[in-house]
């Protein structure tokens, strides 16, 4: 054989070679398998669905277990059957089935969302189960959706809307709204997110006022109850959390003290208003609208409501923005990678 011709056949061999190690890399053929990474060596419980995103990046991750995919009367023995080997939890923060407590490995439950009135505290604090949310992230968009709907109740948005798509424009005037300027805003609930509102009420130059269970250092004025709240309020804002303590507390006696030319806005947690004085009070004119984002039932249920042309109804989507919800996502993501790193949680909630 030639010098020439051994070389040649030399370099093509050399080729063959490297191109079967791409293939083989590559595809799983002839029982060949492209590793992962990464051993997914921890293992999570998904106790529902909450944004398809997080949770498609939560099983890249870890070995996930969907609660919610099992049939109800097969949960307990299917919770039981992890124990030992598995030790978290995500969930919506304002929906978590019980059944994931009688999981005895539990440590940690990861929420999307910042209410966790879902979470049963009681169950938590005894067996030291570690809670997170996701606040601050979602502050914005809230206080974007409560401004929004300030300003489709004074100024009847919805309902000029659907005048102008009957044709009514064209045989009569569509009722005269109300401006903001000169307008108090009273806030129910002066946390993070509504200190926010605030902030955004200001520049459409409003009275801001605001009632919580003590006073902030802030530059609002403050108001010693609910109803002189109400009763010094054009509009009525609920940032209230959800939970016991403020179940049904919003009811008749604020609607009159608020008035008939007053609006309710509600942005906090549905619990918190009494619906059927709500109702009452949109049908009578005790009140002149309402805006609202949350509900005693969700989705909404109650069939009074969606008859009234006074009140502007939204399907829960305070937060429900892509870059929220991928921040809110990702912030349940870092939450559950801290302790699984044994490092500290970046929002622990303790009740």
């Amino acid at each position: 054989m030639r010098a020439s011709d051994a070389v040649h056949y030399l370099i093509l061999g050399i080729v063959c070679l490297r191109i079967f190690s791409i293939v083989t890399l590559a595809l799983p053929i002839h029982g060949l398998r492209a590793q992962p990474h990464m051993a997914k060596t921890n293992q999570l419980i998904l106790v529902n669905t909450f944004h398809p995103e997080t949770i498609e990046k939560l099983e890249n991750t870890y070995t996930t277990h969907k609660l919610y995919q099992i049939p109800e009367d097969d949960r307990l023995s299917y919770i039981q059957q992890l124990s030992g080997t598995c030790r978290a939890a995500a969930t919506a923060s304002w929906h978590c089935d019980p059944v994931v407590y009688q999981l005895g490995s539990l440590e940690i439950i990861s929420c999307f969302g910042v209410g966790v009135d879902a979470i049963d505290f009681s169950v938590t604090k005894k067996r030291n189960i570690h809670v997170t949310n996701t606040p601050d992230v979602l502050n914005d968009a809230v206080a974007d959706l409560a401004l929004g709907l300030i300003i489709a109740t004074t100024r009847n948005l919805v309902n000029a809307d659907k005048f102008v798509r009957s044709g009514n424009w064209e045989k009569s005037q569509f009722p005269f709204g109300n401006s903001l300027a000169g307008k108090t805003l009273g806030i129910l609930g002066m946390g993070r997110i509504g200190e926010e509102i605030a902030a955004r009420a200001k520049s459409f130059k409003m009275r801001i006022i605001y009632h919580n269970r003590n006073r902030k250092q802030i530059g609002y004025e403050y108001c010693a109850s609910m109803v002189e709240l109400a009763q010094d309020s054009d509009i009525l804002l609920c940032m209230l959390p959800g939970g016991d303590a403020t179940r049904d507390l919003i009811d008749n006696s604020l609607f009159n003290a608020l008035g008939p030319d007053g609006i309710f806005i509600n942005v906090g947690r549905g619990s918190s208003v009494n619906e059927s004085d709500l109702v009452s009070a949109l049908e009578s004119g005790c009140i002149a609208g309402a805006g609202l984002d949350v509900y005693q039932t969700e989705p909404l249920t109650n069939q009074k409501l969606t008859k009234l042309n006074n009140v502007v109804l939204l399907p829960h989507i305070g937060s429900a923005t892509v870059e929220t919800r991928r921040a809110m996502g990702n912030l349940v993501i870092s939450n559950l990678a801290a302790f699984f790193s044994n490092k500290p949680l970046l929002t622990e909630v303790s009740s």
